[in-house]
Parts: C-alpha cells; structure tokens; sequence
C-alpha cells in the first residue's frame, strides 16, 4: 500500500508502482467506479475491442432478421 494526497479539486497522484502494475502506461482516460467503500480505477482497454458501445444503430435490425440481411455470395 502507498499514500498518496487528494487535492482541494479532488485530484489524485497514481504512484509509478500502482501504474505499472494496473497496466495504466499512458494518460488519458480511464475507468473508475466505487465498490464497497473502495475507489477502483482501471486501464481503459485499447483495440477494437474497446469500440463496445460506442455507435448507435439507426436502424436496428432484430436477431430473428439478421440472416434476411446477409448477402450469400457463393
């Protein structure tokens, strides 16, 4: 466990050690939520991956339907 301070705008040093370890290398964003009385803060995955959820479909089409959707080029 480190110490670290919170500022008057509640801002907070991460310490070297707690970065590498959580596997934040770089600044920008990150995740945060609050658990049983506990701030945690995580890594923000990079990659497609980390594209969930962040388009909206104007037009959606139902599971049921996908397949009339499909254009089979066989």
């Amino acid at each position: 466990m480190l110490q670290t301070t919170i500022t008057p705008n509640f801002q907070v040093h991460i310490p070297v050690t707690i970065r590498k370890q959580s596997g934040i290398t770089q600044h920008g964003t990150a995740i945060i939520s609050a658990q049983k009385g506990k701030i945690i803060i995580e890594a923000k995955p990079s990659g497609f991956l980390a594209l969930g959820s962040s388009f909206q479909v104007k037009k959606p089409i139902k599971v049921e339907q996908i397949r009339d959707h499909i254009e089979y080029s066989r």
